[in-house]
């Protein structure tokens, strides 16, 4: 009996996702996105870009990873926000910004709340200003408005997001 099987140089990648998925993540990451640029307008602080943006991308491209799931956002960014506001305290300069990426991980992984953008978020609190409480008020709410925005897109497609909360 023989098995057909793929070619050794076929892809093994996944398959390219719907034309629907793909608009409707690029749309709500954009959105998201957009969100968290309006709100740092109005309240005065920059809500983290980068990360979330990384953040974005999970939640809106991978809403079935645990690392996208609203703890480990959420509480990811929460947790690497103190750690980098923490180091910070201690040293603004681009080495303890990196020991802070490593503590950040530690910190995620004792919480169970892995969430790999959220190390840069670590990375951007020690090089803030100290005793930035603002800071993880700010990563917190902007953590929250990505899930929010994974909760609307999932609502409006039917898919299903989050895969647990806690």
């Amino acid at each position: 009996m023989t098995t057909t099987s793929a070619p050794t140089w076929a892809s093994r990648a996944p398959a390219r996702p719907s034309l629907t998925t793909l608009l409707g993540a690029t749309t709500t990451s954009a959105v998201a996105l957009s969100a968290l640029v309006l709100l740092g307008v109005l309240s005065g602080h920059v809500l983290l870009i980068p990360p979330m943006a990384a953040s974005m991308a999970l939640v809106a491209g991978a809403p079935t990873l645990p690392l996208a799931q609203p703890r480990n956002v959420i509480g990811g960014q929460l947790v690497s926000a103190v750690v980098g506001i923490g180091v910070g305290a201690v040293s603004h300069s681009l080495w303890a910004a990196a020991i802070a990426g490593g503590l950040a991980l530690g910190a995620m992984l004792a919480t169970r709340t892995s969430h790999s953008p959220a190390a840069a978020t670590a990375v951007i609190g020690t090089l803030a200003p100290s005793g930035q409480v603002s800071f993880v008020l700010c990563a917190g709410l902007a953590a929250t408005v990505l899930v929010a925005a994974g909760l609307v897109r999932s609502t409006v497609e039917g898919r299903a997001y989050p895969t647990y909360w806690w």
